[in-house]
């Protein structure tokens, strides 16, 4: 039988569901089964942790509420190693899961009850924007987006065309959210992966570098395109593109 082209797309992706009510965790897995998808499923927090350090999976459906470890702290763990799309899912309606949830790196969060074609439409978008933004898992070389430009071997970033000086943390601070596009990072996370442990707490030392790295690259711009880093408040940063 000749594959959809819908088919074709998502032929050999792999999706972990970290979900403890089993109807639901079952209904997700045909659903994405049906477009083509390899699925597996995790009944517990720690299950799903196995799982996800066990295999590599191109997208993960986490449920909030989890027995044992939840998944916040699921989240966070799977952060620390993978920038694999997570798509968090939750029964609960306040605003400060999704902030919480999106704080710690997950990509998306949709509230019970949903339909289950919403789910697999949203997995096929965080699927191709992930594919589009990342690509290969080799660090690119250069990266281009609107008018700022990254060599990486060099370690130099123009604007316009034009570079602009950075110090090595304003740097490193810029390339890490710019090969992370759209992720929200806390500034806990960020002084973690940018500084370590010797500036552990310290988060204003993020603030400080965010708003230097703001001035120069609006201030070399020439275009009106200097808008990059984006203050998710209660939550953090992403790189905006």
């Amino acid at each position: 039988m000749l594959l959809s082209l819908k088919e074709e797309w998502s032929l050999n992706k792999k999706i972990l569901i970290v979900e403890d009510e089993v109807t639901i965790a079952e209904l997700e897995k045909d659903y994405l089964e049906i477009d083509g998808f390899e699925v597996d499923i995790a009944f517990t927090g720690l299950d799903g942790m196995h799982k996800a350090d066990d295999k590599q999976y191109d997208l993960i459906i986490l449920d909030l509420m989890l027995p044992g470890i939840n998944g916040f702290e699921i989240c966070k763990k799977i952060r620390e190693k993978s920038n694999v799309p997570i798509l968090m899912v939750s029964a609960k309606k306040e605003d400060i899961d999704k902030i919480r949830g999106l704080g710690l790196g997950a990509d998306d969060y949709i509230t019970k009850p949903f339909s289950p074609s919403e789910l697999v439409a949203r997995v096929k978008a965080h699927l191709s924007r992930y594919e589009r933004l990342v690509g290969m898992n080799e660090p690119k070389k250069e990266i281009t987006i609107k008018n700022l430009t990254i060599h990486s071997e060099a370690r130099r970033v123009l604007i316009d065309g034009r570079e602009i000086i950075l110090t090595t943390k304003e740097y490193d601070l810029l390339y890490f959210l710019a090969t992370n596009p759209d992720h929200v990072f806390s500034k806990e996370v960020l002084l973690d992966r940018i500084w370590g442990i010797e500036h552990y707490g310290d988060t204003a030392t993020v603030t400080v570098h965010v708003g230097k790295l703001r001035e120069k690259i609006e201030k070399a711009s020439q275009s009106g395109q200097a808008q990059f880093i984006e203050t998710v408040w209660g939550a953090g940063y992403r790189f905006k593109i």
